[in-house]
């Protein structure tokens, strides 16, 4: 790579990933509730909340708003994303478990992945609009 192709900056870290939603009331409930996100920034004028998720947001787009449909997919119920991976501290597998079931939230995989940390246990789950989160804990080699 020559000196001209390389960025003009340096990569720091996922700042916020943005999330087509269809119902704001249980998407607030399900961040916050299940995965203890914490209220950040408020759009009501473009249909929008964000919660913070550690040093990062969460942009919750309710495209069905009128204030949101600028956000409209262009085909209804297309994926524009395959899954979000949430870094998170240590924590027991079974309380992990009685967590998830405690809101309904079926775990569609348990896995060790690889990722920006390291190898770590991982639970896959969907969040109420079918969007897929990995909830990855440290690395454990």
């Amino acid at each position: 790579m020559n000196e001209t192709s390389r960025p003009p900056f340096s990569l720091v870290g996922l700042d916020h990933v943005v999330l087509l939603v269809t119902d704001m009331e249980i998407a607030m409930r399900f961040y916050q509730e299940v995965l203890g996100c914490q209220p950040g920034f408020s759009y009501p004028q473009f249909g929008m909340e964000q919660v913070w998720c550690g040093n990062a947001l969460i942009v919750l787009q309710d495209y069905t708003k009128p204030e949101g449909k600028w956000a409209r997919p262009p085909v209804e119920g297309g994926r524009n994303l395959d899954h979000v991976c949430i870094a998170l501290s240590p924590f027991d597998h079974d309380a992990m478990r009685a967590h998830l079931k405690a809101h309904d939230v079926e775990i569609v995989e348990e896995a060790l992945h690889g990722g920006a940390r390291g190898m770590g246990n991982s639970f896959y789950v969907l969040d109420p609009f079918g969007n897929k989160l990995e909830l990855k804990g440290p690395p454990v080699y």
